[in-house]
């Protein structure tokens, strides 16, 4: 793999994506255009009483419902289902439910509801193209008993020891099994006897008969049924024997008439196998009792392509180390807004356009390389930037007492400020009136402890005393200085405000301030809980070179803290966006954020500081 890539926001090219010069030669060849389509996955004789496909490509994304979707599986997603919307096709959504062992259906209502979020659906023509393997196993076992009678097939009685010895190595060739030469009927038995139920869990398994000594050890005859007792979740305990994913993916790939069946570069050893089973599958032949019969699955056959997994700095996408960090407590769940997951993600406050844009950006390549992390946070802040409102929040609040208030304004006078929510123009404001925010200022504000020296640096700019700052929004402030405690600590800050400053009013400019600050009134200020969230790991390669990724964790990845916040938030939604100003970006929490319990999560600051 390269290093890992600088940080990128915007390119000025567009992103390489060989599979789309894929899909428009075959396009521009027809090599599809003959296709029939039957409105349901069947085999050739199914599909050969359909009409013309109206889909002109078929992808699919079929995910194993064994975990939760994390980031990598949002680029496959887009991928998949972005194509297939480009190129006026249709995309599959298929559970690939062939362990039975790992399957539950919590995952696959997360799953569903994960790629609904991103945006995408399965539904055109009128049909709802969701799918399971598992409703393919009649299929898959008669397409074993074919290749079983057309003498491609055999059970095989060796030990799984026998089997990992007998196959070879890169250096040397495999050994044929002793089970190798029993004859198709023999084999046709004995198999039948595996689906029965009369052998034992790991007695025998089914293998393709291709070549012992192919330097590509995968078509080394690999085996394509094993015997497991294990109740599934769709099919219950109707099977003991379950097909292998190497031999289920391309024939469920057929059976949906799919075209483009695109995968991760792990699986482009497996390729050889998955064209060899559609060839054998495809054809006519003669099976060992002398019938010809035509093949099983429609042609042309699908074929599959593949790219390089996404691999993104500071993240791991094991679901196995997941389901660690969950287990062990070091993230407060699959949701937790630190973890990779399209739930952490949505949680944390990713859009869906920003993991659209993020997919599109990266490209689809061939060669493996590191995204870094920056790439998305640039992602999400081009999203959020014209649809985030923005709104004042103190983080780290000390009192700021306006010692002639009184005087100037009016004993407990309250006084009404606005600011625009969206101060660019977006679709939601472009024929329309720019939203505003209202609040209000009084003799006592909050502002943040960094906004206040005694003894100011050289080039700070906010407050001490004898320098005038601005209140955003408000009125143009003088320090005069501060007030302690008996230990040194600083309980409020002091200044005066200078009359007839007020922002927006005529007149406003003409006194001078160096700066303006954020802040919020201590009158109509709202407690909320902030959820200072920053990224899980400190090494960018967590678990690279065999690392304990563990070791990585970032102590510092989530800082809880009571902030104020102006009013304008009081009625904010779960999962409403909003830029603190100064801050950065931050979501209402979708779980916890309720009415009356204001809850925020930051998502991204206002640029990358990471590596600075």
């Amino acid at each position: 793999m390269t290093t890992p890539a600088n940080s990128a926001t915007a390119t000025d090219h567009k992103p390489s994506n060989f599979l789309r010069q894929i899909i428009e030669a075959d396009l521009a060849q027809g090599t599809y255009a003959n296709r029939r389509w039957a409105g349901t996955p069947g085999d050739a004789a199914h599909h050969a009483k359909g009409s013309p496909d109206p889909a002109k490509i078929r992808t699919r994304f079929p995910p194993e419902p064994n975990g939760y979707l994390h980031v990598g599986h949002a680029k496959s997603i887009c991928i998949n289902f972005g194509l297939a919307r480009d190129y006026g096709g249709v995309c599959h959504l298929r559970f690939d439910d062939t362990n039975p062992e790992k399957e539950d259906t919590e995952y696959v209502n997360s799953i569903l509801d994960a790629v609904h979020w991103l945006g995408f659906s399965w539904q055109a023509n009128g049909t709802l193209h969701q799918y399971q393997a598992s409703d393919y196993f009649d299929f898959m076992y008669a397409a074993a008993e074919r290749l079983i009678e057309a003498g491609h097939a055999y059970v095989d009685e060796q030990s799984a020891e026998e089997m990992r010895i007998n196959r070879g190595d890169f250096g040397k060739p495999g050994v044929n099994s002793p089970f190798r030469a029993r004859s198709a009927a023999d084999n046709l038995e004995r198999f039948r006897e595996m689906r029965a139920g009369k052998l034992a869990d790991g007695a025998a398994v089914l293998r393709a008969k291709i070549d012992m000594a192919s330097p590509n050890i995968n078509m080394r005859d690999p085996a394509i049924y094993r015997i497991r007792r294990a109740t599934h979740h769709n099919t219950g305990d109707a099977w003991c024997i379950y097909p292998m994913y190497t031999f289920a993916h391309p024939i469920e790939d057929a059976l949906e008439q799919i075209t483009h069946s695109i995968c991760t570069l792990e699986f482009e050893d497996q390729r050889p196998f998955y064209d060899w089973l559609m060839d054998r599958l495809c054809e006519k032949t003669t099976l060992h009792d002398g019938r010809k019969v035509d093949g099983l699955l429609a042609a042309p056959a699908p074929k599959q392509y593949e790219f390089a997994r996404l691999n993104l700095t500071y993240v791991i996408t094991s679901k196995r180390k997941l389901a660690q960090l969950v287990q062990e407590n070091k993230v407060s769940g699959w949701d937790d807004p630190r973890m990779p997951t399209i739930v952490g993600l949505r949680r944390r406050g990713y859009t869906p356009e920003s993991l659209q844009l993020f997919a599109e950006r990266i490209g689809v390549t061939k060669s493996d390389s590191w995204i870094d992390y920056s790439t998305l946070e640039g992602c999400l802040r081009e999203d959020l930037e014209t649809k985030a409102h923005r709104a004042m929040a103190v983080l780290n609040p000390v009192k700021l007492v306006l010692t002639n208030w009184d005087d100037v304004m009016g004993p407990r006078h309250i006084e009404a400020c606005e600011q625009a929510a969206l101060p660019h123009k977006n679709d939601e404001t472009e024929n329309s009136a720019i939203p505003m925010r209202h609040f209000t200022i009084g003799k006592e504000v909050w502002i943040e402890r960094e906004d206040f020296e005694e003894v100011p640096p050289k080039g700070y700019k906010r407050l001490f005393p004898g320098n005038k700052v601005r209140l955003k929004g408000g009125y143009v402030i003088e320090c005069t200085g501060c007030v302690k405690d008996a230990s040194g600590n600083i309980t409020h800050i002091e200044a005066t405000v200078i009359p007839d400053t007020k922002s927006g009013t005529p007149g406003s400019a003409t006194v001078k301030a160096s700066a303006a600050i954020t802040w919020v009134a201590v009158n109509d200020g709202l407690s909320a809980e902030v959820r200072m969230y920053d990224r899980l790991f400190n090494d960018p390669q967590p678990d690279a070179g065999g690392k304990d990724f563990l070791t990585a964790l970032n102590p510092d990845s989530l800082k809880v803290i009571t902030a104020y916040v102006e009013p304008s938030l009081a009625n904010s939604t779960a999962g409403q966006h909003f830029q603190f100003e100064r801050h950065g970006y931050f979501v209402a929490d979708r779980i916890d954020h309720a009415p009356g319990k204001l809850v925020f999560n930051r998502i991204t600051g206002l640029k990358d500081t990471w590596g600075k």
